[in-house]
């Protein structure tokens, strides 16, 4: 026979230990500065950017020069003294989160240091003009001062490290796109394989807590602005199709690339050359980052953010050529090694693919074709298609695409995993490979 629970019996149990109550209190006021220390990432990156642009501006010949060098210095630094920072973020915490690695080898990935250090570098790519995000950073950045929580916990504290963890790089996310629901959507979808981290409310709340830094300091505002929708029909039944149809082509082809130029064991001289003088194949990485750039008067430098937000507003003049150009920039500042993120990129490409089409089929609401294809490549490079399709929904607050937003996501998931391995998985076993070898068994 059901007995419903006896509220003062309940509320004394609750109150019973008072280091349960210490422990929730320190998850979630490090919640809190993990989701300010995105706030604070967020900012410096910003201004990085807007100081290239600045000089950009006052010699167009500048980034020829200073691209190439501050990449050369990036990498020299990542490879010297933090090579855990390298690339994206996301793989570290995933293999920080992977039972093959022991909880003391887990600072390999996650620290304090490593958290610092990524912010700098990633910093530094954006200020050398660089195509990257900064959102996959945030992921580790986060993390990091998560995890450093441990330190303050009671001895026999019911909250993990993999608790703390999961946490912290859900809550990278919320608080670097403002979206504490894309956060946890991206914890359940792909960070967590621990049930039981899948229902702490501890940790939701605090991956809730560190977006709310987030709207606090920017106000609860999209990052692309008001997405207006007008009729909605079976008219874009065909148009939504071939956008989500190439998203997830492209996006596919576009993750398997980049396994394939970070993991191959290929002898060619190019990939030699990246393997025994790395710090010059930054160099070139960069000088070819600076051309493009040029050719395209500065439209492929930096995260692409702005042109997403004048092609949601109408308001943007480039080239066609765009979605190929951002990709190839894209891929050489991941293959340069500096540590940097691919959603802003991804979103900005999907953004560039949807505006295309919307002009060659004379689609008449070109932002309903952005916004699917921002969530279809996203989705299409990261094969988690809810997270994607979530955080456009809730950065361009377009309610009415809800279901054609998802749609989209799940078609060009799909076709992704036709075309390319899942590539934060494929890179989290590169990333395994750097714990220390087990002793043999005597």
């Amino acid at each position: 026979m059901y007995r419903p629970p006896e509220f003062f019996k309940a509320v004394k149990k609750e109150l019973a230990d008072w280091r349960l109550w210490s422990d929730r209190l320190v998850v979630l006021l490090f919640a809190s500065l993990a989701g300010l220390t995105v706030v604070a990432f967020t900012w410096l990156s910003e201004h990085a950017l807007a100081t290239f642009f600045v000089v950009y501006r006052h010699g167009f010949w500048w980034p020829l020069l200073w691209t190439p060098l501050l990449t050369m210095a990036i990498v020299y630094v990542t490879r010297r003294f933090v090579v855990g920072t390298a690339g994206s973020g996301i793989p570290q915490v995933m293999a920080a989160l992977s039972v093959e690695t022991l909880p003391q080898h887990r600072s390999i990935y996650v620290s304090l240091k490593l958290s610092i250090m990524k912010v700098v570098l990633t910093a530094s790519g954006l200020l050398a003009g660089l195509s990257l995000g900064r959102e996959g950073p945030s992921v580790q950045i986060a993390a990091g001062v998560m995890h450093s929580a441990r330190r303050w916990l009671s001895p026999n504290s019911p909250i993990k490290d993999s608790g703390l963890i999961l946490a912290g790089g859900a809550a990278g996310i919320a608080a670097a796109f403002n979206t504490p629901l894309g956060g946890v959507m991206f914890a359940i979808e792909e960070l967590s394989r621990r049930p039981e981290d899948r229902r702490s409310g501890l940790l939701m709340a605090a991956i809730i807590l560190a977006g709310m830094m987030a709207v606090s300091a920017y106000g609860n505002k999209s990052h692309f602005g008001e997405l207006r929708v007008e009729n909605i029909s079976f008219g874009l039944v065909l148009p939504g199709m071939v956008v989500a149809v190439l998203s997830g082509i492209f996006g596919g082809l576009f993750a398997r690339l980049l396994i394939y130029s970070l993991h191959t064991t290929s002898t060619h001289w190019v990939h030699a050359f990246r393997r025994t003088s790395p710090i010059w194949f930054a160099g070139g990485c960069g000088l070819l980052i600076a051309i493009i750039g040029l050719s395209t008067h500065g439209a492929t430098f930096g995260s692409g953010y702005a042109h997403t937000r004048a092609m949601l507003e109408n308001t943007d003049d480039v080239s066609s050529l765009y979605v190929l150009l951002k990709v190839v920039v894209t891929w050489l500042t991941t293959w340069a090694g500096v540590p940097a993120g691919i959603f802003a990129p991804a979103l900005a490409i999907g953004a560039a693919l949807g505006n295309d089409l919307a002009m060659l089929m004379q689609y008449p609401n070109a932002p309903t074709l952005i916004a699917l294809g921002m969530a279809g490549f996203l989705a299409a490079v990261t094969q988690a298609p809810l997270t994607a399709f979530i955080i456009v929904m809730e950065m361009v607050t377009g309610h009415e695409l809800v279901l054609s937003l998802m749609a989209s996501a799940l078609i060009a998931s799909g076709i992704s995993r036709l075309i390319s391995q899942p590539l934060y998985s494929a890179l989290t076993q590169s990333q395994l490979r750097r714990l220390p070898e087990k002793a043999p068994v005597q």
